[in-house]
């Protein structure tokens, strides 16, 4: 190859650093005005280390994110494959294309052209499908041997399917094969093949050197979308409107591709581990392969078809490199499909395919509902799979048991809307569209149960916890699924204080002063499953279940179920607090309940606080095995006259919301705590107007409380009025009885403090008024 091709093709190609600067800027501003929320998972040295990445392709605009998110995190500015049709003509537009580093996918010098430029410290996109997998079938057979992969993708051009292109493997064996071969023979004592290559590729010999010395990595990593959306949006509408009607194609891409862009869909991007092609070569490989370097006169060499070759010895060279091309392919297929990104759509879908192989056409809701949650907790327990944060943070699903889950709404309703599914006198009924063979390029409009469930499908671990969901639905008892309910609380409690932790949360959270355990607990002692009562312990504003831990650890030592609650935007940082309401705190408490009343024939509630509060509202709804109910220290009246200011900083807060440095000031005020080692430092004013609504909420519902209530307040308190103990008295009208008990006390935390006996009378009353498991082990004991 001549100086003067080599001239002429450098600048055919040349990546212009301006227009590439410029697109990232214009990028960055879309980004900022777009609904798609894009995320880029794994170590961010990655993009870094990485040579060739490699990506499935579902979208057309997805083609240029890797290449921005790359350019963003490294200053690199990429080399990507795009299809030959955008460059038949010299325009504005095929230049624009070849100024960000595109490179026609028929361009005769291609793989050798991305060699040169990886082994000058570029790096390369590649996507191997070789064009958009409408459908996401990316098996031959739908559901594959999990050791045994066999990769085949769909063709329109072919109308067939055939396997994934081979051009990044063979990429990545030829640069890494004649690193190999260079270093073999420069470590023989051969330099004068390294300044003939350095020659070559116009680079200095120390710097090529250290090229060849480091491996080239691949990554492989998958890009997943969520959810896909069929409703008609502008962008189609005047697609459609300006040029006089669009073809089907053209319509259900616009369509599909622009709610992707325009309507809040999250996209992930997950980068899998690195491939390193050098571990493909043994030993006599490299030997093959120094010879083969020797023999080349370029890189292009590198790259040919041994058949093409004509004498043996370099055919034989050549099967050093080439007989690893489809083993590593689909190694490389194997670890980015297996990066899927999990969705709760995704476990719907298949689940319904199930179902439907299985010949069963319609499902109760509620066994639809409960199955899914099943499956949900069993792919959270599944090792090397990665889920969709709508699985990963409870909130978005435990709404499920009460048909308020949003993703699984919008999945059936979508359903309906497409004639996939039909509601049926509290069933599903699967309608036969849903089998029916779809147009590839129609499948996404007409079928995403479809695309879903063939996305999913190369996700082995995904498939048993389907199976074992569909097993154990049936069999598994209310005492099963609080423990999973328990094992979201947790999940929950985790989520939000990683989430809270973000650096844009430092300000306050480094004043925070909490050190106590915060997190919700259950104790069962000596492992049991059954108990006679179970106490629901539920702390107070501002602090944690580590507030009421002691109690809840004599209760346990003396047989009783313990079930420690925590109120949403408690034990994490105040900035959660600051975005939860009253009702997420009631929801909390309820959840708490039903989570502790399986394992126990009655139940009493023991509310602090802003928690006596709460637990009024739970006992206003009457469950059915709740025999009691203690307030300690619980507000109708604040001591704290401040408190009447909070409706105007509140609206202060709504109105400055504009201005962020504004609202941080206005948004916390300092507490002084009488425990913080428990209670936030710093108290949310949103905070502060929920309690108020809570409070305000419970004067209207203590009438409809109805078991025995022991009402605690210290005489002295300094933040509730000890004047509230009456009047909530009063107005819970409709008690079995009420025992109102005054303590010695002018502190506010007289359960935590245990002061003037506050543990023995809590302990008393629930005796009276729920079989004490002690005395009733010792009575069957007896019998």
């Amino acid at each position: 190859m001549d100086q003067t091709f080599r001239d002429i093709e450098r600048e055919k190609f040349a990546i212009n650093t301006k227009t590439c600067e410029w697109t990232i800027r214009a990028m960055t501003a879309l980004r900022a005005n777009l609904d798609i929320n894009i995320k880029m998972h794994g170590p961010r040295d990655h993009l870094a280390q990485g040579d060739i990445f490699m990506f499935n392709h579902f979208a057309r605009f997805e083609t240029f994110i890797p290449q921005f998110l790359i350019a963003l995190e490294t200053g690199v500015f990429c080399r990507s494959i795009a299809s030959g049709e955008f460059f038949a003509q010299d325009n504005t537009f095929s230049r624009y294309l070849r100024a960000l580093g595109g490179v026609p996918n028929n361009y005769e010098r291609l793989l050798p052209f991305l060699a040169e430029e990886v082994l000058r410290g570029g790096k390369v996109v590649v996507f191997p499908e070789g064009g958009m997998v409408k459908d996401r079938r990316v098996f031959t057979d739908e559901r594959p041997h999990p050791k045994r992969p066999d990769y085949s993708i769909y063709s329109r051009s072919a109308d067939a399917r055939r396997a994934h292109h081979t051009g990044a493997a063979l990429l990545g064996l030829c640069i890494d094969g004649f690193k190999i071969g260079l270093s073999t023979l420069t470590k023989d004592g051969n330099t004068d093949e390294l300044k003939r290559w350095a020659d070559i590729l116009e680079r200095d010999t120390d710097v090529l050197l250290a090229t060849i010395a480091k491996p080239t990595l691949m990554f492989p990593a998958n890009i997943t979308f969520h959810p896909l959306r069929v409703d008609q949006n502008l962008l189609a509408w005047a697609a459609d409107m300006f040029t006089g009607g669009l073809s089907p194609k053209m319509a259900e891409e616009m369509i599909i591709e622009g709610n992707l862009m325009f309507k809040k869909t999250d996209m992930d991007i997950r980068l899998g581990d690195p491939v390193d092609p050098r571990k493909q070569f043994n030993w006599l490989d490299r030997r093959l392969l120094a010879r083969r370097v020797q023999k080349a006169s370029c890189i292009d060499d590198l790259f040919q078809p041994a058949r093409t070759l004509e004498k043996v010895t370099e055919r034989v060279t050549q099967y050093a490199l080439t007989r690893h091309i489809s083993p590593l392919r689909d190694h490389c297929m194997a670890v980015m499909y297996s990066n899927l990104t999990i969705n709760v759509s995704h476990l719907a879908s298949r689940l319904i395919m199930m179902w439907l192989a299985d010949g069963v056409t319609k499902v109760d809701i509620s066994h639809f509902d409960r199955t899914l949650y099943l499956a949900i907790k069993n792919i959270q327990q599944a090792d090397n799979v990665h889920l969709h944060r709508g699985m990963r943070n409870p909130a978005d699903y435990i709404g499920i048991f009460e048909l308020n889950c949003p993703q699984i709404r919008f999945f059936i309703d979508n359903a309906v809307q497409l004639g996939l599914i039909e509601r049926n006198d509290h069933k599903y009924c699967f309608l036969p569209k849903l089998q029916e063979q779809a147009n590839f390029d129609q499948i996404r409009m007409d079928n995403p149960i479809m695309v879903y469930a063939n996305e999913m499908a190369p996700i082995h671990a995904a498939w048993q916890a389907l199976e074992k969901a569909r097993v154990e639905v049936d069999h598994l008892s209310d005492i099963d699924i609080a423990h999973r309910r328990f094992d979201d609380e947790i999940r929950a409690w985790q989520w939000n204080r990683t989430k809270y932790q973000d650096a844009k949360y430092d300000a306050i959270n480094q004043q925070e002063t909490a050190t106590a355990d915060s997190s919700p607990y259950l104790l069962l002692p000596n492992g049991q499953t059954q108990f006679s009562c179970g106490v629901l312990l539920v702390h107070g504003f501002l602090a944690s279940p580590a507030e009421l831990r002691q109690l809840g650890e004599k209760f346990s030592s003396l047989g009783y179920a313990v079930m420690g609650v925590r109120l949403a935007g408690h034990g994490t940082s105040p900035h959660e607090l600051q975005k939860r309401k009253w009702s997420d705190w009631h929801a909390s408490v309820r959840r708490g309940y039903q989570i502790l009343a399986p394992f126990c024939d009655q139940v009493v509630m023991v509310g602090f606080s802003t928690g006596g509060a709460l637990s009024v509202l739970q006992a206003a709804d009457q469950p059915e095995k709740l025999s009691g109910l203690v307030l300690a220290s619980t507000p109708l009246k604040f001591r704290n006259r401040n408190l009447m200011f909070v409706p105007l900083l509140y609206g202060a807060n709504k109105l400055m919301g504009w201005m962020p440095s504004a609202q941080e000031l206005l948004s916390f005020r300092p507490n002084e705590s009488e425990h913080p080692d428990i209670n936030y430092r710093n108290i949310p004013i949103g905070g502060l107007h929920q309690l108020r609504q809570a409070v305000a909420e419970m004067q209207q519902r203590l009438k409809d409380v109805k078991c025995p209530t022991l009402i605690l307040q210290g005489d002295g308190d300094q933040v509730v009025d000890p004047a509230s103990a009456t009047m909530i008295q009063r107005l819970e009208t409709n008690a079995a009885e009420i025992d109102v008990q005054v303590l010695k006390s002018d502190r506010h935390g007289i359960v935590n403090e245990d002061i003037d006996g506050a543990h023995d009378r809590i302990i008393r009353f629930v005796k009276q008024h729920a079989a004490a498991p002690m005395e009733q082990h010792r009575a069957i004991s007896a019998e």
